[in-house]
């Protein structure tokens, strides 16, 4: 076999590969139905990538309506004031099981925040509702994109990139409206995953990686103690 020939073979199985994880890193699978309405009274034993369906000859239009995110919460009573509600194929939403989609309402309290936080499975589309927020996320080159936003304003936070939301308003609460491209898009608050962990992370990695001393790691543990 020429040297040509090699090049080539090899550039072949590269292209291969490259198609391959390209294939394999889509947010979520595609159906191979029109739907597939969660089966929410499955046994809770069955772990699968999605939930199981119901007979598609049982959906109603009543499976693919939610008003979860019609009601207001309270998220003055939070650590960080904020709170998020969110759509659910096993709760709130069972017609868009295996969709690849969800949606979120978070409140935010009168200069509340939702922290530094990233979404691993799913980019994130903000549209704010009420109020004005300040949104902004940063890029694995430590570059900061931020936003103010007002009612009717939106932002697109990539996936997995580390983000977050602060109304900007220390008076009146905030209301945004967020799409996610997975039906699981996962959330990791920077706090938590620092400072929550169970178990606990150990204090000489936190000193060095933030630079602060053993108090300061006592300190901030029992601040967020309890939080949600």
């Amino acid at each position: 076999m020429s040297a040509v020939t090699d090049r080539a073979s090899i550039t072949h199985r590269i292209l291969l590969s490259v198609l391959l994880l390209a294939t394999l890193c889509e947010s979520d699978p595609d159906l191979l139905l029109d739907y597939c309405v969660a089966d929410t009274s499955a046994a809770a034993s069955i772990h699968l990538n999605g939930l199981p369906c119901i007979d598609p000859a049982a959906a109603r239009a009543e499976h693919f309506a939610t008003s979860a995110l019609a009601r207001a919460t309270n998220p003055g009573a939070t650590l960080f004031g904020f709170n998020v509600t969110s759509t659910s194929p096993g709760a709130s939403l069972p017609g868009a099981n295996a969709q690849g989609l969800a949606m979120a309402r978070i409140d935010l309290a009168p200069g509340g925040v939702a922290p530094p936080h990233s979404h691993p499975r799913a980019s994130e589309a903000a549209v704010v509702l009420a109020g004005s927020v300040l949104v902004g996320f940063a890029d694995t080159s430590y570059r900061l994109y931020t936003q103010l936003l007002r009612a009717g304003e939106a932002f697109v936070f990539p996936k997995a990139m580390v983000h977050f939301m602060y109304n900007a308003d220390a008076a009146a609460p905030a209301v945004v409206l967020s799409g996610f491209n997975s039906q699981s898009p996962g959330a990791q608050l920077v706090p938590f995953s620092a400072f929550r962990t169970e178990p606990r992370m150990p204090d000489e990695v936190l000193k060095m990686a933030f630079k602060i001393h053993g108090q300061d790691v006592q300190r901030i543990q029992r601040n967020l103690a309890g939080s949600s």
